[in-house]
């Protein structure tokens, strides 16, 4: 059975012009970059490590667009991590995409809000800005009948 429990995620946001970002050399520091627009990375991290991710995203691209913006947006995005065998058949329940491939991830409507949803072994992690992030948990006790384990 699948559970949910809260993400612990940082998102750093780099815009940039589209061939300063094809260009950009990622930063490590375990973030994965989620490349959600031509003109847009979201680095989705550990809040331990999103000032060194959102340091080293500004210094490389600098070099390659000066009007290039980088941001923590952490406050503005809210995680929901669905684990367990059944994840993919619970985020059934909430969303019509196909829940992307191990380390892969897809962006559309989940509970009827724009979201982006991570892959990876464990499970899915579910983003959705920070203001639906109570709704989200809701829709995924009660449709996807997930229990939550807290901690």
């Amino acid at each position: 059975m699948a559970e949910l429990t809260r993400a612990g995620v940082a998102v750093v946001l780099c815009a940039a012009d589209e061939a300063a970002l094809d260009a950009l050399v990622l930063p490590g520091l375990g973030s994965r970059p989620l490349r959600t627009a031509p003109d847009e990375f979201l680095f989705v991290c550990a809040p331990a490590v999103a000032a060194d991710v959102a340091r080293e995203t500004a210094d490389r691209v600098a070099a390659l667009d000066a009007d290039a913006v980088v941001l923590d947006v952490s406050d503005g995005w809210v995680g929901a991590r669905v684990r367990g065998p059944d994840a993919a058949r619970a985020f059934s329940y909430v969303s019509q995409l196909d829940p992307p491939g191990v380390e892969g991830f897809v962006q559309g409507d989940v509970a009827h809000v724009a979201a982006k949803v991570l892959a990876d072994a464990d499970g899915l992690t579910i983003l959705v800005p920070s203001y639906w992030g109570d709704h989200l948990r809701e829709r995924l006790i009660r449709d996807a009948r997930l229990s939550e384990v807290r901690g």
